[in-house]
């Protein structure tokens, strides 16, 4: 704010900070409260600090920061001398202590062996509050420390604390995207400096020209969670150091490396400042949560070789065996790749100390494979080769990206690549509306999800459509504030914006569309036929009313174009209180619009959506999807739940592929969307629909159960090799020998011959055919390998679909270290049908056969030294 001197001149402070209360003894209770961020989405807290002053709790936009920050002085008193509001308090505070520290799913069923897990992620969206997130990625991040929280996961978070966070979105007259960067001041938000002793404690960046660059510490509390975020806006810093973390997303290509060697560098040492500090147990997995941060494992080589004076490859498995790497990205291009010459810079011996080989490192993020490019650094490469374990985040995305990254992997198929897929979830008590819970949960603790829907069969049609009629009007109410607020900053005048007050209907089908506004989500899908898309919103009988949100990123003019060409169709009189654009989308304005909306529409480029979550969150509140079957929605997908857009892949002329789409969207709208919402005073039909959904729908879709699995499924296998490999390090000196030796010899393994039994002239389904492979494994050992076969149906190009493997036994050795192994195929489908045999690597300390990208075959069947040996058989 500016004070104003002599002559009209604004008078500028030189520094800005936030005084927060000093609340009296009795109040001390709220102050517990504020510092955890479970308040976020427990109803009973938030109640409480709209206890203390309901006005202002709804001005201050549900901040119990600036609750407590602008409560008068006299109010604070009444409230000390309040009994009731003094028990309630003391109720509130109890009930926070016992979910921190009460035993929670993990204590009492994982049986688990994880002390402790850090994760890492560029963003993290917990509350509005906090704006340290842009989208899908960053929700995605607060959801799972939410859950990791409600579960007993002992998890540490690790990210950035960004000063000037993501951009604040308006629309200047033309309907042309604006951007502006609040400042955040951290004592103004509901976090701590983590200190060491009296001081602040910080970690510390050594940069090329012998520039330092410093973070502090600050903790977020998410439940049971704590949340590390790094801050280089230190005084210590020199000016360009101190602005590192500026902007989220933002800047030059070195602006976004350093802020990703602070993320992963900085952020393995300041998790092992924060554990020194509190006695929190040293993680034994580290989960990078995209490549942003895949950096923490080159520190955490170099802590290695540093302090248990271990060599590359040594300290390569140990750091390999307990990382977890995630990938959300469906697209090459969504992929953070640098120039070499600057990853040579930062991680020179000058820079980064001895120990770790530039060229070492180098490779760690080359894409040294066919079509890669020799000059840059890709940060997801480096990623997936120092995690043991990856994943996708929806089964087609596991799909999408076992092909994506299948170069790594040259002598396998694309559905042998070591990538699996744990599907998104979001995390339901932040999401779902009081009303909705009122009517359909059994229970407010969605840790334990068996029965948490039951309250919903006892629950009429009546209740459930009055329900989402009263969400809707609550939804309409906020949107004609923030539509009436984007014309006053367009430029427009009180006088003129009479018409807002009736934009929208509460009786309307109410379709809603909400997220980043790259080009492949397809913002714009729903204009390709104006007239049809008015003709929809104005029907006389069925109309419907479409509510949407989106920011383009800075940098993209492309997506700009595209709000505007939205904005200028729903700025449109004859439609605009059908249709509005509603600026500065985050989760403020997501939590009434999720409940609000009756329909969820989605219609992304099939398959570029990796998971989408906001079509889940809808679904939870009792909206049904109307959606391209993309992410999530492909693997979940039942007619009971709602309604999938067909999509024209293979199509190569795009605007004939959107056109097809856009038709398709908008006839379902007219001829099964729209008829079912308006069939009947109470529609039975469409009411059934929501109750599936709910019911059968939403305990997939919940983060507990994403977290659940990536607890069993890749946590508590990387704990078990972490600690195999930590223990003494001689198994990781032992894993990376073997590795060595295996890549020396491999060369010389191959398959020369192999043979059925007993398969006779017709073939017959139900028949055990005998099949004999002969082997040469050079300087290897049996024990060194696995002789697999692998059989299935085949197509038109002989390739084997979805394989069943089998490992051979070894029935005899010959000279020249030559096997003989055996086994048995079952013919267990009839039509075409085919198999092959290969050799892969075998080991106790691979996660995946593949690990290695190494596997021999049988010999080419048109090489003239074998003309008897085929590479496999079809009949």
């Amino acid at each position: 704010m500016l004070a104003w001197g002599l002559y009209g001149v604004p008078v500028r402070a030189i520094r800005r900070f936030s005084v927060r209360p000093v609340l009296p003894e009795q109040l001390t209770g709220l102050g517990t409260l504020v510092n955890n961020l479970r308040w976020a989405w427990h109803p009973e807290t938030q109640d409480v600090f709209e206890a203390v002053d309901p006005q202002l709790w709804r001005s201050t936009g549900g901040d119990p920061v600036k609750l407590l920050g602008e409560v008068p002085a006299a109010r604070l008193d009444e409230l000390a001398n309040d009994h009731a509001f003094l028990s309630r308090l003391e109720l509130a505070v109890a009930d926070l202590n016992g979910y921190v520290t009460g035993n929670r799913w993990f204590q009492a069923d994982a049986g688990s062996p994880v002390s402790s897990v850090a994760y890492f992620s560029p963003e993290f969206g917990i509350t509005h509050v906090l704006p340290q997130y842009s989208g899908g990625l960053g929700i995605l991040a607060g959801d799972h420390l939410k859950a990791a929280s409600d579960l007993g996961v002992p998890l540490i978070g690790v990210g950035l604390l960004y000063r000037h966070g993501y951009f604040a979105q308006s629309l200047n007259r033309e309907g042309w995207q604006q951007e502006r960067y609040p400042l955040v001041d951290p004592d103004g938000l509901p976090i701590n400096l983590l200190r060491d002793g009296e001081a602040p404690a910080t970690v510390t960046l050594t940069l090329p020209g012998n520039r330092q660059l410093h973070a502090q510490i600050w903790v977020a509390q998410v439940g049971r969670v704590p949340l590390l975020m790094l801050d280089s806006d230190m005084e210590e810093n020199e000016p360009a150091e101190r602005e590192v973390t500026d902007r989220l997303y933002g800047g030059s290509t070195e602006h976004r490396l350093l802020q990703e060697l602070l993320l992963g560098v900085g952020g393995v040492r300041a998790v092992r400042t924060f554990c020194r500090i509190t006695g929190h147990e040293a993680p034994e997995v580290f989960h990078t949560n995209e490549g942003h941060a895949g950096f923490l494992g080159i520190e955490r080589i170099r802590e290695l070789a540093a302090d248990q004076g271990l060599d590359f490859d040594t300290a390569l498995e140990v750091a390999r065996g307990g990382t977890v790497f995630t990938t959300h990205t469906p697209v090459p291009a969504g992929i953070d790749r640098f120039p070499v010459e600057l990853i040579q810079q930062h991680f020179s011996p000058d820079a980064f100390g001895e120990g770790v080989p530039i060229d070492r490192i180098l490779e760690l993020g080359a894409e040294d494979f066919e079509g890669g490019d020799p000059g840059v650094f890709n940060m997801a490469i480096m990623g997936l080769r120092l995690a043991q374990r990856a994943n996708g985040v929806s089964k087609l995305h596991g799909v999408v990206s076992r092909g994506m990254f299948s170069g790594l992997w040259p002598s396998f198929d694309a559905t042998d690549v070591p990538i699996t897929s744990i599907t998104n979830g979001v995390h339901a008590p932040t999401w779902v509306a009081r009303e909705i819970h009122g009517l359909t949960y059994a229970t407010t603790d969605t840790a334990e999800t068996d029965g948490i829907f039951a309250g919903l069969d006892k629950t009429t049609d009546a209740q459930i459509w009055e329900t989402k009629r009263i969400l809707r009007q609550r939804f309409i109410d906020d949107t004609r504030a923030r539509v009436r607020q984007s014309w006053l900053n367009r430029g427009a005048s009180e006088a003129e914006l009479g018409w807002v007050d009736s934009i929208l209907d509460p009786d309307v089908l109410t379709v809603g569309f909400a997220r980043r506004v790259p080009s492949y989500k397809r913002l714009t899908l729903m204009l390709r036929d104006p007239a049809r898309l008015k003709a929809l919103l104005l029907h006389p009988q069925r109309p419907i009313q479409i509510v949407i949100a989106g920011k383009a990123h800075p940098a993209d003019e492309g997506g700009k174009k595209l709000i505007q060409e939205m904005v200028r169709f729903a700025d449109d009189p004859e439609v605009r209180h059908r249709i509005v654009f509603v600026p500065d989308y985050d989760i403020a304005l997501a939590q009434p619009m999720y409940p609000g909306c009756d329909v969820w529409l989605n219609n992304p480029l099939r398959p570029y959506e990796a998971c989408g979550t906001s079509g889940m969150k809808a679904a939870l509140n009792g909206a049904l999807n109307l959606s391209i079957r993309d992410g999530w929605w492909d693997e979940w997908y039942d007619d009971e739940f709602g309604w999938a857009i067909p999509s024209a892949e293979g199509i190569e002329d795009t605007d004939r592929r959107d056109d097809l789409e856009a038709h398709a969207l908008y006839d379902l709208i007219e001829k099964q969307v729209a008829p079912r919402f308006y069939d009947g005073e109470v529609p039975g039909r469409w009411i059934e629909m929501l109750r599936h959904t709910i019911k059968e729908l939403g305990p997939k879709v919940l983060a507990t159960r994403m977290v659940r699995d990536y607890v069993e499924q890749l946590y508590v296998p990387s704990a078990h090799s972490s600690r195999s490999l930590n223990a003494t390090y001689d198994g990781a000196r032992d894993l990376a020998a073997w590795k060595k030796k295996v890549r020396a010899a491999w060369p010389q393994i191959r398959v020369d011959h192999v043979e059925l039994q007993g398969l006779g002239d017709v073939p017959q389904l139900g028949t055990n055919v005998g099949i004999r492979a002969f082997a040469a494994l050079g300087d290897l050992l049996p024990a060194d390998i696995d002789v697999e076969v692998l059989h299935g149906r085949v197509d038109s190009n002989d390739e084997i679909k979805d394989p069943v493997r089998a490992s051979l036994s070894l029935a005899e050795t010959y000279d020249g270290n030559r096997h003989r192994y055996e086994g048995e195929l079952k013919l267990d489908r009839t039509g075409p049908f085919g198999y092959t045999v290969r050799v892969v690597p075998k080991h106790a300390g691979l996660a995946s056969p593949a690990e290695l990208g190494l596997a021999a075959g049988p010999s080419d069947p048109e090489d003239p030294s074998t003309p008897d040996l085929p590479a496999g058989s079809e009949f």
